[in-house]
């Protein structure tokens, strides 16, 4: 095992690693703010081309039903992801562009292509049954998952340092997927809608309305984002991996993950063709347990980052980098949140956001650490580190008070005082550790 080092705290502390020489500018198109600027006008060019073609299917009045009935599964499905992120939660533009590439440009993909496709192959069989089967089954699992994954690729390559492992890939994968869900719904409950409209079939359970309701927000919300967790949980296998050594499973694993996500969405898809109930049986013995198996899995990798937070994070208690409260503190969710009211009670604000990013930038050096005992952390482990540390101490003076608070607050009654030693309990609402 590989021994890396720490490096001791000074009262006049560099911010971050200083550079060697000079620094070559980017070309214009590789600045942040002309990519950013780009990404962004592509997206809303999409959306608008998506928004187009939606109503004009849907027709405006089909449009707004559907949109209102879509939206409904949308804020539980991003909550759950949010909260299963909540050890290391990546930066909310992460979630705001994975939500809009599913959403825009993966939707607006898979329309293109999967209504050529499924028209080509109705020209060259003449059977529009066969074509409709094809498209379903073959064309669109292929489509759909590779525009999903885009968005995926994208954040594994541009923001590296945001994707650091399975529960990133399953975050960024699921919320791409609930965006395309979303403005899938629009289309199949506006065209519902609107085939109730056309057969004087009121709102009522016998609707188609009601049908395709049940069906796709009710019974299937995770559907989608389930098909795109797999290619989401190939990325983040990959993460782990040092960039030097298995090159060949770091491409492969990605592609594999990919390759289940279709295989698994063409199976849903073909499930109608089973017989009579060979939907509500792929339902019951498919969907369900893997739902379950994957929800388990992600839930047991975010506890696995707290113990790793809780063992790696002593050696900078020791080298005076972290107060002996903090690992402690840092490796419990209760104690995380307790911390951040602290702040925020007796700091405001300023001080609430200075411990969630100690908060982050601790677990960030814990997870580094980790994967440097495992030799995987790459070349650039001590720059990175050295940063990580230079972000703790900039922020320590809100930090460790309500860090020292919580652990205290957090702990049982049973954990050695050791563990939670740190200042007492605020005597009244007078007392403001903050205060100078």
């Amino acid at each position: 095992m590989a021994s890396y080092p720490t490096y001791p705290p000074h009262q006049d502390h560099a911010h971050g690693p200083q550079p060697h020489g000079a620094v070559p500018h980017p070309r214009w198109w590789e600045r942040k703010g002309v990519r950013a600027t780009a990404l962004a006008t592509l997206l809303a060019l999409s959306g608008a081309v998506i928004l187009a073609l939606v109503r004009e299917q849907t027709g405006t009045e089909g449009f707004l039903v559907g949109l209102g009935l879509a939206v409904l599964p949308v804020p539980l499905l991003i909550s759950a992801f949010r909260w299963l992120d909540r050890v290391q939660p990546g930066p909310w533009r992460n979630m705001v562009f994975s939500f809009a590439w599913g959403a825009c440009a993966a939707a607006l993909i898979a329309i293109v292509a999967n209504s050529f496709a499924t028209r080509w192959i109705e020209t060259a069989t003449a059977d529009p049954t066969s074509a409709d089967t094809l498209g379903a089954t073959v064309i669109a699992p292929i489509v759909e998952e590779s525009a999903k994954a885009a968005a995926v690729l994208l954040v594994f390559l541009f923001r590296r340092r945001d994707f650091t492992g399975v529960v990133d890939g399953v975050v960024v994968a699921g919320v791409t997927a609930t965006g395309f869900a979303f403005t899938e719904n629009i289309l199949y409950l506006g065209n519902a809608f609107g085939t109730d409209q056309l057969s004087g079939t009121g709102p009522g359970f016998t609707s188609v309305t009601a049908a395709t309701f049940f069906v796709r927000i009710i019974m299937s919300p995770f559907a989608h984002p389930l098909f795109t967790v797999l290619t989401g949980i190939g990325f983040g296998v990959a993460a782990v991996m040092t960039p030097d050594r298995a090159r060949v499973r770091r491409v492969l694993l990605p592609v594999a993950g990919l390759l289940s996500a279709m295989g698994m969405h063409a199976f849903w898809n073909g499930s109608s063709s089973f017989g009579e109930y060979g939907f509500f049986a792929v339902y019951a013995a498919f969907m369900v347990p893997v739902f379950g198996l994957l929800t388990w899995l992600s839930i047991h990798l975010r506890s696995r980052e707290l113990r790793t937070i809780r063992a790696e994070l002593p050696v900078y208690v020791a080298a005076g980098w972290l107060a002996p409260p903090d690992p402690f503190a840092l490796g419990s969710l209760k104690a995380r949140r307790l911390a951040r009211e602290y702040a925020a009670h007796y700091g405001g604000k300023e001080a609430a956001a200075a411990v969630t990013e100690y908060e982050a930038y601790a677990t960030s050096l814990a997870v580094l650490r980790h994967r440097g005992h495992k030799g995987r952390a790459g070349a650039d482990f001590a720059t990175r580190e050295r940063e990580l540390l230079d972000a703790l101490w900039e922020r320590r003076g809100h930090a460790r008070p309500a860090l020292a608070y919580a652990s205290r607050a957090a702990a049982p009654m049973w954990l050695s005082p050791v563990a939670y030693a740190g200042p007492p309990m605020p005597p009244g609402p007078t007392y403001n550790p903050y205060r100078s």
